[in-house]
């Protein structure tokens, strides 16, 4: 099977530990080690989130007094590299000597009047306290939001991907079976301007969006979303709570899901799951084989 997997930026960096490269590194040597389970049967496509990393980095930025901010389409790009250069030397570890790897920063258009850049609903960056979170809205202006009771994250812009602008390199990779690592912290976000060149935009594109296009442009047969969750939840957060095993597209997007964590990803699979064949799946890392096998995780298919 070909299948696009797309490893979430927490599953990246547990909830709670710090954002170090030393705590990076174990986690993506354990991500990498459930990958090359996964490639031994299967040719696979990688992306992944940057969430904590892009707004670790954009935090950074605002360090220097003396320089301004940097935008964060070029701190996207930043994290990416970063990154990918850890997912692809432990999968290098990992994987059979001679299995070939690459690594592509990937750009992908959005629309410049996407509703999405007046609607900031993307967290990044690491989690504040309630006090903390107000001296850096004050310090810095940015919108915050309540994740979880008591944890505050600040979010951003997450337009709509409309177009993978690699995606012929991409297939290139993909057909000569090298495991490709793109679509990184959802892609590098930019538009067109009336010449047709090319601008980077003050946004972060949600991952699970941008890897359920690259999913759907790769015809691939299997869609996983990898994060640090065991499965879709109806009613999370209540003693109602309840994990959903297996539906159908059109079940599971009749339920409504938060639109900065579970929404994305659970829209995404069910626009990929509606074509015949196709099978998406969302849950925890280490059960990246189970979840394919529909024995863990939430698998969504037609019939």
């Amino acid at each position: 099977m070909r299948i696009v997997v797309a490893l979430g930026g927490n599953a990246l960096l547990k909830r709670g530990e710090p954002i170090s490269a030393d705590a990076q590194r174990a986690n993506v040597r354990k991500a990498a080690a459930a990958l090359a389970d996964l490639a031994r049967d299967h040719d696979i496509v990688v992306a992944h989130g940057s969430g904590p990393q892009v707004g670790l980095l954009a935090l950074q930025a605002t360090a220097l007094k003396e320089v301004p901010p940097y935008p964060l389409d070029v701190i996207s790009a930043e994290s990416i590299g970063m990154i990918g250069y850890m997912i692809e030397q432990e999968l290098t570890n990992a994987l059979p000597p001679a299995t070939r790897l690459a690594t592509l920063l990937t750009h992908i258009e959005v629309e410049r009047d996407d509703p999405a850049f007046g609607r900031p609903v993307k967290p990044i960056g690491p989690i504040y306290q309630a006090q903390e979170a107000e001296l850096v809205r004050a310090a810095h202006g940015w919108p915050m939001v309540e994740e979880a009771p008591g944890r505050w994250r600040r979010v951003v812009s997450s337009p709509l991907p409309k177009r993978i602008v690699q995606i012929e390199v991409i297939r290139m990779l993909v057909t000569a079976k090298v495991v490709t690592i793109c679509a990184g912290g959802g892609g590098i976000p930019v538009v067109r301007d009336a010449s047709g060149d090319l601008h980077g935009v003050e946004a972060v594109i949600d991952k699970d969006r941008a890897a359920g296009l690259l999913a759907a442009d790769l015809a691939a047969d299997a869609f996983l979303m990898l994060t640090d969750v065991d499965a879709v939840y109806l009613d999370w957060g209540t003693p109602q709570q309840r994990p959903v095993r297996r539906a159908r597209p059109d079940e599971l997007s009749a339920h409504h899901f938060p639109p900065g964590s579970m929404g994305p990803k659970v829209e995404a699979a069910c626009r990929f799951a509606e074509t015949p064949g196709r099978i998406a799946g969302i849950g925890r890392l280490e059960d990246a084989r189970k979840i394919l096998e529909g024995n863990a995780g939430t698998t969504v298919k037609l019939g």
